[in-house]
């Protein structure tokens, strides 16, 4: 094999590529990304079984052929390398050398013949959403997935898809994000993705400024996210979801309307002492009008007060300060509502209209005083 690359636009595609390497496997093929002459110019594959990621580059192809390349050895050489064509020559031993100017690397290649393929799937249905949109949803839900492999399906983000909407959900025991969006007519469709692997895939996104819609096409096990000349393929998880809709609350007994950006600075400046006691802890007190933030630890204590709007019951609720700052992050309303019940039951984070999203957040027992 023997190319020659733009340097710029190469480090861009490892860029995306390289987000399918995994650093923990234990196969040392995985550790590389796949290079391979197409008709289109340089093919870059890379996977970790879970998440595999096909870019196409242009690029003047001298030689036909393929190499597997140590994926972080590769990618840092190219990175480094002045702003040039670069030739990158292969030969049968697997040798790789890359050369660009007065600079020249050689490193140990491995057989394209052990990289795993990974295939096309047989396409069931195909779905084509607004990049923006999809990006903003995995932005609103990706943070509340559990992290902990071993708690099953809830590592992944429920994907809902129906006639005209499309829903996002995530819960980790302690907490809850949907996020509602409109889209063009669907086919009923419910499924599972690794939040991991959605957080990837909103990262490539946002490196692919160019393109306008996400193409997402489906077989039983499998599902191939298309965007512009990048490929992803991810496995799908198998299993039931919890019935999320069971555990939104239906009614509520206190409404407070706040600035979001107010109780988000309130809420982080008391977070200075949560984070020094125990559960993050930060306490909610509501009444007349004002919402009081109070935290304590054995260095001291804290106390923030911001003026709200009230409708119904006065209460005082604790909460982990990461969890109520993580949701009101997560979107940019200028107000939104906090409904409660009692102390010891969630709170529900919403828009002051509409459903684009909610936030169940379970509150962290107090003592009355």
């Amino acid at each position: 094999m023997k190319i020659s690359v733009n340097q710029s636009l190469l480090s861009k595609v490892l860029n995306v590529v390289s987000k399918a390497v995994s650093s923990r496997t234990t196969i040392p093929i995985l550790k590389g990304i796949l290079l391979k002459t197409v008709p289109e110019g340089l093919k870059l594959s890379a996977s970790d079984l879970d998440i595999s990621i096909e870019k196409t580059v242009p690029v003047t192809v001298l030689e036909e052929g393929s190499v597997v390349v140590p994926a972080s050895l590769f990618t840092d050489i190219v990175k480094m390398l002045p702003n040039g064509e670069i030739e990158i020559s292969c030969d049968p031993s697997m040798n790789v050398t890359i050369k660009c100017l007065t600079s020249e690397y050689s490193i140990v290649g491995q057989s394209p013949e052990e990289f795993p393929s990974i295939g096309e799937i047989s396409a069931k249905e195909t779905y084509e959403f607004d990049k923006n949109a999809f990006k903003e949803m995995i932005s609103r839900t990706s943070f509340a997935a559990s992290i902990d492999e071993s708690k099953g399906i809830i590592v992944g983000i429920l994907m809902e898809l129906d006639e005209g909407a499309m829903n996002m959900v995530a819960l980790d025991g302690f907490r809850m994000a949907v996020a509602r969006s409109s889209v063009a007519s669907l086919d009923r469709k419910r499924i599972i993705i690794n939040a991991r692997i959605l957080s990837e895939i909103n990262k490539i996104l946002m490196d692919i400024p160019d393109a306008d819609t996400v193409k997402l096409t489906l077989d039983e096990k499998r599902g191939v996210v298309d965007i512009s000349d990048t490929k992803i393929i991810i496995r799908l998880l198998e299993g039931e979801f919890i019935r999320y809709r069971d555990i939104l609350p239906k009614e509520h007994k206190v409404r407070v309307t706040a600035n979001r950006k107010e109780l988000v600075d309130a809420i982080e400046r008391a977070s200075v002492m949560a984070r020094k006691g125990k559960n993050n802890l930060i306490v909610l007190s509501v009444a007349d009008d004002r919402l009081t933030i109070t935290s304590r630890s054995e260095e001291g204590t804290v106390r923030e007060e911001l003026f709200i709007q009230l409708e119904g019951d006065e209460i005082r609720i604790g909460f982990n300060a990461k969890f109520i700052l993580d949701a009101l992050k997560a979107v940019d309303d200028e107000e939104i509502l906090l409904d409660m019940n009692t102390s010891v039951s969630p709170c529900l984070i919403r828009p002051v209209e509409g459903d684009a999203y909610e936030y169940l957040i379970l509150p962290v027992r107090i003592s009355a005083n």
